[in-house]
């Protein structure tokens, strides 16, 4: 089986996870990016507001997306993007819950996807003093990019996952997954969201997404 995926970031616009206002995704093919895109999103009524702590990081505004599509205008561009290729992002579970909560939010059906997560497997792999994804991404040889614009994450977890499949000798996404000894899930909408992890806790530490309390900063 070849090394395909998608690599998938969401920007959040409050500490909401159904807040989505950017997203970027790089489909990889045979082990090389072929495919980029990424997109501002007008984020689900009741969650549309803009925190300052969340511009502060990614640099959106409301007034950035007043011309974007809806989350249910765009969902379709994603799901069309990527097909049903295996979903990897970096903080997995963070990016698969704002999916998630997105679709409960409008009530769009969510679609269920698996999905791998470019951290967990990094923390296995690779022997760092953080697991952010900058430094992650600069040990898999991608570095100097914008990072918390979200095409920008998406190519960085996709090299990352590149790397390490070279690394350990793993044809494709399972069998990365299995060499990094990390699970692959899917996404379930009869079942809590997935759990997060913030990227510099130490490993195993993680934190139980509530979809509106927190914001994880990969």
């Amino acid at each position: 089986m070849p090394l395909d995926f998608t690599a998938i970031d969401f920007e959040t616009a409050n500490s909401s996870t159904a807040s989505a206002c950017a997203v970027g995704l790089a489909r990889v093919r045979s082990g090389r990016v072929v495919a980029t895109a990424g997109w501002l999103i007008q984020p689900p009524p009741g969650h549309d507001r803009f925190f300052e702590l969340n511009t502060g990081i990614h640099g959106l505004r409301a007034a950035d997306v007043v011309d974007a599509k809806t989350w249910s205008a765009q969902l379709d561009d994603i799901v069309a993007f990527a097909g049903a290729d295996v979903r990897v992002a970096h903080n997995a579970g963070f990016d698969m819950a704002v999916l998630k909560r997105a679709c409960a939010a409008t009530g769009d059906a969510c679609p269920p996807y698996r999905y791998a997560c470019s951290l967990q497997v990094a923390r296995n792999v690779y022997t760092l003093e953080s697991y952010r994804l900058p430094f992650v991404a600069a040990e898999a040889g991608f570095a100097e990019f914008a990072h918390h614009d979200p095409l920008a994450d998406a190519l960085a977890c996709a090299h990352i996952m590149i790397d390490a499949a070279r690394r350990v000798g793993a044809s494709d996404v399972a069998a990365l997954a299995e060499s990094a000894g990390v699970k692959m899930s899917r996404i379930r909408v009869d079942e809590p969201d997935p759990v997060f992890f913030e990227s510099s806790a130490p490993t195993g530490a993680a934190l139980l997404d509530t979809g509106a309390l927190q914001t994880a900063v990969a």
